[in-house]
């Protein structure tokens, strides 16, 4: 009897589901189902899936929209730093709004492209070289990674209004060289991108995102009134940035003068001298704003000294 009660015991048993096995599934369902839903919305979705760059056909795809864009924004930016335009007059608490709420939807919309950019590439790839090489000739800008490098552009052109928060900020001290110049070209790098149907493409897309995702998080805790003590995170990520990007360049021309070629290659000289002169703007800052910082700290420190 005692052998009976045992062996149902031990079948009873085995028919309950366990507990963990049970969270384990549930929790793998969900993720499925978030996976899923993410790939539909920013990969598969018809818009994302079907999208093509026609050359002056697309909005804002032709040499004459470029153009004007750019030289349009030189030219406003130059106006209002030397001659101080009247523009209308606006109170700190409502400068502060628009600047945390431009912020929040750049730091939105940087995730997004990070995101939509890699789920793109992992359901693309064909081989690990293709992240590197897109082949010579038979790479159109077509695809969920080339319509995530037209959001990229358009997003760039939105970036113009940090210029514009700064001069009405009436902080002209802050809008260096190094801004102007990057918010100018890198408008022209992007439109380089889908019109060379450039190689490196995912990369730099990715990690240009992230970085912007960080710098816009730090941006929005700054007009919300705090000051995170990462600061310095910022400017050392994006120096990584431009160094990792010379990195993968090195594969990328091997595979290029090894193989058959890759695709955008003149448009990748472009982006290579940009980014270099980026590299020294950005190593340069960084110097000369740590190097004052640190000597103000010195110098405080010597008064305190002194006093005491």
């Amino acid at each position: 009897m005692s052998l009976l009660i045992s062996q149902f015991s031990i079948h009873s048993l085995s028919l309950i589901p366990h507990t963990s096995s049970l969270h384990g599934g549930a929790w793998r369902h969900k993720m499925n189902n978030l996976y899923s839903n993410l790939h539909y919305w920013l990969v598969a979705h018809p818009t994302i899936s079907q999208f093509e760059w026609k050359q002056g056909h697309t909005w804002g795809s032709s040499i004459h929209f470029l153009t004007f864009t750019v030289l349009t924004y030189l030219t406003l930016t130059l106006l209002l730093h030397h001659h101080r335009l009247h523009l209308p007059p606006l109170s700190g608490t409502l400068l502060r709004r628009i600047s945390a709420g431009h912020n929040l939807l750049l730091l939105l919309l940087s995730a997004t492209m990070a995101l939509g950019c890699s789920l793109s590439t992992l359901s693309q790839i064909p081989n690990p070289k293709w992240i590197f090489c897109f082949p010579k000739n038979q790479t159109k800008p077509t695809g969920p990674i080339f319509f995530w490098a037209y959001i990229f552009y358009l997003s760039k052109l939105l970036e113009f209004i940090d210029t514009l928060l700064i001069i009405l900020n009436t902080s002209i001290r802050r809008l260096s060289f190094l801004h102007v110049y990057h918010h100018a070209v890198v408008v022209i790098m992007c439109y380089l991108w889908l019109s060379t149907s450039q190689s490196l493409l995912p990369v730099a897309l990715v990690t240009n995102a992230s970085v912007h995702t960080l710098m816009y998080a730090y941006y929005l805790l700054c007009a919300l009134g705090k000051r995170p003590w990462w600061k310095r995170l910022v400017t050392d990520c994006q120096i990584i940035q431009f160094a990792f990007s010379f990195a993968v360049s090195g594969l990328m021309l091997y595979h290029h003068f090894t193989g058959l070629g890759c695709s955008g290659i003149w448009g990748w000289c472009f982006n290579a001298v940009f980014n270099a002169s980026l590299l020294v703007l950005f190593v340069d800052f960084h110097a000369k704003n740590y190097a004052t910082r640190k000597k103000k700290e010195e110098a405080a420190d010597k008064m305190m000294n002194k006093r005491s």
